[in-house]
């Protein structure tokens, strides 16, 4: 499973620019970033290189932030493939929270990252199915 970090932040201007620099200006590199908003707040999710050091940096800057663990699926870069991961996971009858796709440095593949109550069946299906999970 990987880290990622969750940021609570105003949703104001220069907001996103003040954390990112926060997490850069430590040497951390930012592999994803994902952002949710609302009026006055959104929370941001990020995957970086040193989830726990970014989160103790923000939170010592006034940032509402945690870590949860998700799961990193390497899936294809082909028409259909986001499809086929989560008709595998609705055909094990298994609920997700959210994803989002971003894309493995490492492997040069898109990269879905799911966040499910449950990752232990979330891994066992997608392994059963022939996936590549990241850790």
């Amino acid at each position: 499973m990987i880290e990622q970090l969750s940021i609570f932040a105003q949703n104001t201007k220069g907001s996103m620019v003040g954390l990112t620099k926060l997490v850069s200006d430590a040497g951390i590199d930012i592999y994803n970033v994902v952002t949710n908003d609302s009026a006055e707040f959104g929370i941001v999710r990020m995957l970086v290189t040193e989830p726990q050091k970014a989160c103790d940096i923000l939170t010592e800057n006034g940032y509402m932030c945690k870590l949860n663990k998700v799961i990193g699926v390497k899936i294809s870069d082909e028409v259909g493939s986001l499809t086929n991961l989560l008709q595998a996971i609705t055909d094990s009858n298994i609920n997700i929270d959210y994803l989002y796709v971003s894309y493995s440095r490492d492997s040069k593949t898109p990269l879905a990252v799911i966040h499910a109550p449950s990752y232990a069946e979330v891994e066992v299906c997608l392994k059963a199915r022939g996936y590549e999970i990241v850790e």
